[in-house]
């Protein structure tokens, strides 16, 4: 069984990180404001892919449209900054092992 990595707040209090896992591309908007917040470059922003041949209407154009996208998740440091930040509730966080 491993043991999740924790750190030590200024004040002595143990802290256990809940780094970024997942990006939920669906709801994302594209707005940016999770890659501004971001201290360690753990997101870019990419086109959104096509849309499957459905007939949702989702409000963006394919051609145009942006999405933010995990580009290095093993830079993350777990502040959930980008969490707090976004709007459409897209980023999962979970706290993670120590590397063996």
């Amino acid at each position: 069984m491993s043991e999740n990595i924790t750190g030590i707040t200024r004040g002595g209090t143990q802290w256990v990180p809940a780094f970024v896992v997942d990006l939920n591309q669906e709801n994302c908007i594209g707005c940016g404001r999770c890659y501004k917040v971001c201290p360690r470059d753990v997101f870019e922003l990419i086109e959104r892919e096509a849309a499957d041949d459905d007939d949702d209407d989702d409000g963006f154009s394919d051609d145009t449209s942006m999405v933010m996208s995990l580009s290095n998740a093993f830079d993350c440091i777990g502040c959930q900054a980008c969490s707090k930040v976004c709007p459409k509730d897209c980023h999962s966080h979970s706290p993670q092992p120590l590397a063996a």
